[in-house]
């Protein structure tokens, strides 16, 4: 075939031999036709033939600007294509962004209107409350352009860290404009007020802050997805910080000299009516709690045992749910099932998804895996996505198609998981949920044990897509040659290979031009040949010295239904049986799991087991965080050390701050949250703000107790002066926080654990803020407290 332009017709007058002077032609031994290249995969959109272009951003870029630019592209690509080409995108990542991006946007907006709105009623004065609201955009646009400088870009856990550190951010504002406010309010001019309100405050409100920027630096140190996720976040946050007390000591004095306006005459009505009101049961609360202070350990004790108690009562998930409006269908028709029987039996899956209202868009890809290479004829996926106001929820969709298809298809083995699961899968290296792996020398007994396990746990209540690990790969036909057979004809191994290799899937001989185009000339046999053993045995062969043998001569030809697939890591023979979860949480399942398969299955001498999948990153998440818990515990005592130069502020401010956490658990409880990542940050969180607001509580009990000479009324003007500050601060976190609480839009129940855990937190350390650390320091210090030397001594008469 000389390559030369040619027709089908060309080639079938083609001699190929000649026999006695007669010229043999290849239409004497072959029919010639213009074909199609094999089909080794199919890919659907919305039930049509389609191409899935997969288009994939560096890490360092932009999702949203890649996406922009990718779309400018193509509306330029659109103008060259005929008419019934149509380029429609059938998931865009970047409308996750931007909707995530715009709930958290929204939630900072209301969560600072909200702040604004407790320090009015508070403070009852506009200029005071106006260089507060002033202070706080300033704090976030320097956080913004302090996030630029260090890398930090906008994502969800960065701006979730803003929104987080909202309530925060004002607390410095708040601590520095209440006590200018209440200067002002003793008939003092502005720039007095200013001064002394500022020198009175800067060494107790740098210590507060430090305090919960020093929580967060062991998360610094958090590895895999843990560390990706928070350490972004707890970095953004400390930026925050520290830009608001850095504002809180400049810009906020500055403004409040300009706009704040002096009131004579008005001293001691900084309360109010109501504050006043609740000012009354608070220091009966206190006195009484001083005058029985012993009773303080028996209250730890019970909220401790209180603790322990809600902590068995919580499930547990590595992340919260999160409904990204979109999932994957992952799914495996029996080994040997060819591409066709596939397609037959996915057209009726198609067919329920496309009937299910809550979808949008739909692809399907069949014979292709993760980054489009080639697999399996038998596997693939679909990627759908639902409608943007789906009535349903993406869970309850899930569970409705789950029961259609295992229905009507049941040798379809399927599985369902969200996109982003699927992802955080696929970086942990842990697809599932649950992996049970099973190790044994014995491989007859590893795949017989997995499908008995696989059969016990999908009889445990919310598990759903199991898969028993064991993996077939067939059916084939094998050949066995004999060696001394084919010496005897001539052939060797390769030829009896190519030769098969030319009846299963064809030879490519040459390449043809064809109408201008480059054709490859295959030379197959018919299809009833490859599909027959029995044809295959009598495939005629060529010897060395001209005369022609069956293939079945040389090699022996059996059917083989397929071998089983045995895993090894570490040269151990493992079987993984893995499940999901459906309508529970991750560590109840586990633990439904384990009762199950210790009460039905039997494991043999020699077989160990072990759980991995998401669950077992899920465990060493949650030691690296619970071990950051302890150290930022550990930490906020030793800046409390150094701060105050004696054990009893410590151990008074550390107690309120661990004992907090009982909050936070019952918040939890409460809401029907789990114990995840995310909620155990919110945990971290609470510490340092406890923290703040203890320092904020003992940092004059020393000049008081100079004044009175009598610890318990110092611990009463210390409660009485810090009371409205702490219960500002404490109110306008809480407030803050509350938007992300509520997880509205998307992308928002991402933070939802945070927030509860928070506020929860924050509401019980109100009691222990403004009762039990007092009472805790009374007990501790007794009449042995000293002064320390590191706070100012420019308090005067009239603080109190």
């Amino acid at each position: 075939i000389s390559g030369q332009s040619v027709t089908p017709q060309e080639l079938s007058a083609t001699a190929v031999g000649n026999v006695n002077g007669n010229n043999i032609l290849v239409s004497d031994i072959a029919t010639v036709t213009e074909g199609t290249p094999p089909n080794y995969t199919i890919v659907t959109a919305d039930g049509k033939p389609a191409v899935l272009v997969n288009i994939l951003r560096q890490p360092a870029a932009n999702t949203v600007a890649v996406t922009d630019e990718v779309k400018a592209e193509l509306d330029a690509l659109k103008s060259t294509l005929p008419k019934d080409v149509v380029i429609a995108p059938f998931y865009d990542q970047s409308l996750l962004v931007r909707d995530s991006i715009a709930s958290v946007r929204d939630a900072i907006i209301l969560g600072l209107i909200l702040s604004v709105v407790i320090l009015f009623l508070f403070l009852r004065d506009i200029g005071t409350t106006f260089v507060a609201i002033l202070v706080i955009p300033v704090t976030i646009l320097v956080t913004f352009l302090a996030m630029d400088l260090i890398g930090l870009t906008f994502n969800l856990m960065t701006l979730g860290g803003v929104a987080a550190a909202i309530g925060l951010v004002i607390d410095d504002a708040i601590v520095v404009v209440e006590n200018i406010h209440t200067h002002i309010l003793r008939g003092e001019n502005r720039v007095t007020a200013v001064q002394l309100a500022v020198s009175e405050i800067t060494l107790p409100i740098i210590g507060s802050t430090i305090t919960p920027v020093v929580v967060f630096l062991p998360l610094a140190f958090l590895t895999g997805i843990t560390g990706v996720f928070f350490r972004s976040l707890a970095l953004t946050m400390s930026v925050a910080l520290l830009t608001s007390l850095v504002l809180a000591l400049t810009f906020t004095p500055i403004l409040a000299e300009r706009f704040v306006k002096s009131k004579s005459g008005r001293t001691h009505e900084e309360g109010g009516p109501v504050l006043n009101a609740i000012m009354r049961p608070y220091e009966w609360l206190l006195r009484a709690s001083l005058a029985h202070r012993l009773i303080v350990p028996i209250i730890a004790v019970v909220v401790i045992a209180l603790s322990f108690v809600l902590y068995k009562q919580l499930g547990s998930e590595f992340l919260p749910s999160f409904d990204e409006g979109a999932f994957v269908l992952d799914y495996f028709a029996p080994p040997g099932t060819s591409l066709d029987e596939t397609n037959r039996v996915l057209n009726n899956v198609e067919e329920m998804i496309k009937a299910t209202p809550e979808v949008e868009s739909y692809s399907r890809r069949t014979g292709l895996q993760l980054g489009l290479s080639i697999t399996e004829p038998n596997r693939g996926d679909f990627l759908v996505k639902l409608k943007s106001n789906h009535a349903r929820s993406t869970d309850a969709v899930i569970d409705d198609l789950r029961d259609q298809i295992q229905t009507a298809q049941p040798t379809l083995d399927i599985e369902f998981v969200g996109i982003l699961s699927d992802l955080i899968g696929d970086l942990t290296s842990s697809p599932e949920p649950i992996q049970i792996v099973l190790y044994s020398d014995d491989k007859a007994a590893l795949s017989a044990k997995a499908e008995e396990v696989e059969a016990a746990i999908q009889k445990v209540d919310g598990i759903v897509d199991t898969n028993s690990g064991v993996i077939v790969s067939g059916p084939a036909v094998t050949f066995k040659i004999d060696p001394q057979a084919a010496a005897k004809m001539g052939v060797t191994a390769n030829d009896i290979a190519s030769a098969v290799e030319t009846v299963m899937s064809g030879t490519v001989v040459s390449t043809v031009i064809s109408r201008g185009r480059p054709l490859v000339a295959r030379v197959t046999f018919p299809k009833e040949t490859a599909n027959s053993v029995e044809a295959l045995k009598s495939l005629p062969m060529r010897s060395s010295n001209g005369s022609t043998f069956r293939l079945d001569q040389v090699a022996t030809i059996a059917y083989d239904k397929g071998q089983t697939e045995i895993d090894r890591e570490g040269l151990r023979q493992n079987v993984a049986v893995t499940a999901r979860i459906s309508g529970s949480d991750l560590g109840s399942e586990v633990t439904a799991v384990k009762a199950k398969l210790a009460k039905d299955v039997k494991f043999p001498a020699g077989m160990t087991v072990e759980y991995a999948g998401l669950y077992a990153e899920q465990q060493a998440s949650f030691r690296e965080l619970i071990g950051a818990l302890a150290v930022a515990i550990v930490l906020v005592f030793l800046v409390l050390l150094l701060e105050f130069r004696s054990f009893a502020h410590p151990i008074s401010i550390v107690a309120g701050a661990v004992l907090a956490l009982a909050g936070v658990l019952l918040a939890l409880f409460i809401t029907r949250t789990t114990l995840n990542v995310v909620s155990l940050m919110g945990m971290i969180m609470v510490v340092g703000i406890v923290a703040k607001n203890g320092i904020l509580m003992l940092d004059a009990v020393e000049d008081n107790l100079e004044k009175t000479g009598s610890l318990t009324e110092a611990l009463l003007l210390s409660g009485r002066r810090r009371f409205r500050p702490v219960l500002m601060t404490s109110l306008a976190a809480i407030l803050g926080m509350a938007p992300l609480a509520l997880a509205i839009g998307s992308g928002s129940e991402l933070l939802q654990p945070l927030a509860i855990a928070v506020i929860g937190g924050l509401l019980f350390a109100l009691v222990l803020s403004l009762v039990v650390t007092p009472t805790v320091f009374a007990l501790v210090a007794g009449r042995s407290v000293t002064k320390p030397k590191v706070f100012s001594d420019a308090v005067t008469d009239g603080e109190i």
